[in-house]
């Protein structure tokens, strides 16, 4: 008889198939996928060490999504809204190089600490993004910013169906369907809106301000946002 896979595994196994993702993106787009990237095997190994850490049952798990995974944040780490530093620290792998650290995993990370720590938070919740890979594209100084898979409508037509079977994908992880954690109150979240009205993935999807919009412009509010986060995260899960 064999043994059901657990949390941690069909991670590592959906992680493999990012790798393997190949599209087309409209002119002045590029792909940043950390799973195929120069880094490969360093993010591999961090992503496999993280995940059976934390994941390594068979419990079902609240989604939290973001958008897309950024060059210097996911794109270097493989892990949703985590930081070089702290992984570094966490895992014992050297990521130094790469080191950033985002004032929107420090909000994130202020959030897990409020909620019981990380391995109360990530028993009940698992972090990914809508668009599985992550996108930049030539700005007008001629260097990659990040881009947002909703930022150009011929982006949007091209990764829609990507988008569709990730989200399919990360349900069938272990995902509770009753409520979907929108990390963007706006395009990202009237976006999945849209596709949950078709779809049905969850019965309900909850927005939650970006931790950017947070830490960047409404900083003084920060104590609100994280009160607001702990009381919808919680309600989630009662």
């Amino acid at each position: 008889m064999n043994k059901e896979k657990t949390f941690a595994q069909k991670v590592i196994e959906y992680n493999d198939k990012i790798s393997n993702i190949s599209i087309e993106l409209p002119k002045g787009f590029r792909i940043v996928n950390p799973f195929n990237g120069e880094n490969r095997t360093k993010v591999k190994d961090i992503s496999k060490i993280f995940y059976t850490n934390y994941y390594d049952d068979n419990n079902n798990r609240s989604l939290i999504i973001g958008s897309s995974p950024t060059k210097r944040g996911t794109g270097v780490t493989g892990i949703p809204f985590e930081d070089s530093i702290n992984l570094q620290k966490e895992t014992g792998i050297l990521i130094d190089e790469y080191y950033i650290s985002k004032s929107s995993s420090e909000f994130i990370y202020n959030v897990i600490e409020e909620y019981g720590g990380r391995n109360a938070f990530y028993s009940d919740f698992y972090m990914n993004f809508v668009c599985p890979i992550g996108i930049v594209k030539n700005s007008v100084k001629g260097n990659e910013i990040n881009c947002n898979y909703y930022e150009s409508k011929k982006l949007k037509e091209k990764l829609y169906s990507l988008i569709i079977t990730n989200i399919e994908e990360i349900i069938n992880l272990g995902i509770n369907k009753k409520v979907c954690y929108c990390i963007g109150s706006g395009e990202n979240y009237a976006f999945l809106k849209k596709v949950n009205e078709n779809y049905n993935f969850f019965e309900k999807i909850e927005p939650l301000e970006h931790p950017r919009y947070i830490m960047q412009y409404n900083s003084k509010r920060k104590d609100e946002f994280l009160a607001k986060y702990l009381r919808l995260l919680r309600h989630g899960i009662e």
